[in-house]
């Protein structure tokens, strides 16, 4: 076959998946539309901060009553891998002192050997432990995500019962990204085993707030 054969076959091809897609796309399908959701039959908890502790250590997570910003700092510093951590990028300076400026960073690559992000959270769910953190709050997003171990400071006062309230409570997003956060990460993918902190922190701290 020669190289103008190949390049028909191949323009032949490319026109014939662009049919089938614009016919795919000119289709017009009929639906019902989404009911709406009553929220007063949805999931409500008499003490919603109860459940998200519960929720929060059921996946592995560790939660922290904490009274004053300060005893952030005064727990980490009874954890073994964060008194032996080398980098530590704090986002809430007054609760825990960093030493790695991410406002000073260009590059996100040069936080592959970051130890520790301590970042605020906006508000936390309580059926399933996880916090909604607002990208407009992280020099880079990535800190979320690269670093070995992760701790969230929010207030308790800001915990809804289900993730209705939740996106309710987040509205428009005016920021380019948020995620909510729960933790650590894990994988039972290879050989039906678990292990955590495949993809993201090895273990998520969270510091409770009034």
């Amino acid at each position: 076959m020669n190289e103008s054969t190949v390049k028909s076959s191949v323009t032949a091809t490319t026109d014939s998946r662009r049919a089938i897609m614009d016919r795919l796309r000119g289709q017009v399908i009929d639906s019902e539309p989404i009911p709406p959701i009553d929220l007063a039959s949805v999931t409500q908890f008499d003490d919603p901060l109860a459940v998200f502790q519960q929720n929060l250590q059921a996946v592995g997570g560790e939660s922290h009553l904490v009274d004053r910003p300060e005893q952030v700092a005064e727990i980490l510093r009874g954890i073994d891998v964060f008194s032996s951590a080398g980098q530590i990028c704090s986002l809430v300076p007054d609760a825990v002192d960093g030493n790695v400026d991410a406002s000073a960073v260009d590059d996100p690559h040069e936080f592959a050997p970051l130890d520790w992000t301590i970042a605020p959270g906006q508000f936390a769910v309580a059926e399933n432990g996880a916090i909604w953190i607002d990208g407009a709050t992280l020099p880079h997003r990535v800190l979320i995500f690269i670093a070995q171990y992760l701790a969230i400071v929010v207030s308790r006062s800001q915990i809804v019962s289900n993730m209705h309230q939740a996106y309710q409570r987040i509205g428009t997003i005016e920021s380019s990204f948020g995620v909510f956060v729960s933790g650590p990460s894990k994988t039972a993918d290879i050989e039906q085993s678990l292990v955590l902190g495949a993809h993201g922190c090895r273990k998520l701290q969270v510091f409770l707030l009034p």
